[in-house]
């Protein structure tokens, strides 16, 4: 699955990086503390937090992620956006939860 389909099955908002929608879908990560994602987040992944700040976007450039998912209804920070465009990493928004998304990506990978 591509992420431009991930938007569209799971009516996600497109916050920034609408130059990498076109990436692929290897797998999925969720998780909120920095270290632990940058450990263990699989290539490719699209991954699933509840942080917002720029710091995620150099852990999904690090382990060259297709896309970040923040949940829980909140929104990027303004420096977050401009990281993210500049990289090209899809930024994504969700008002759920992290647990009640990734059950239903997880049904469709």
């Amino acid at each position: 699955m591509k992420v431009k389909e991930l938007v569209e099955k799971f009516g996600l908002k497109v916050a920034a990086g609408q130059t990498g929608l076109d990436k692929e879908i290897k797998g999925g990560y969720c998780g909120d503390l920095l270290s632990e994602v940058m450990g263990n987040a699989g290539v490719g992944c699209v991954w699933l937090t509840v942080q917002a700040h720029q710091n995620i976007v150099a852990v999904a450039v690090l382990r060259e992620m297709a896309a970040i998912v923040i949940t829980g209804g909140s929104t990027p920070a303004p420096e977050t956006v401009d990281k993210a465009n500049a990289e090209g990493i899809p930024v994504l928004t969700y008002p759920g939860s992290s647990f009640e998304l990734s059950g239903r990506i997880y049904a469709e990978l």
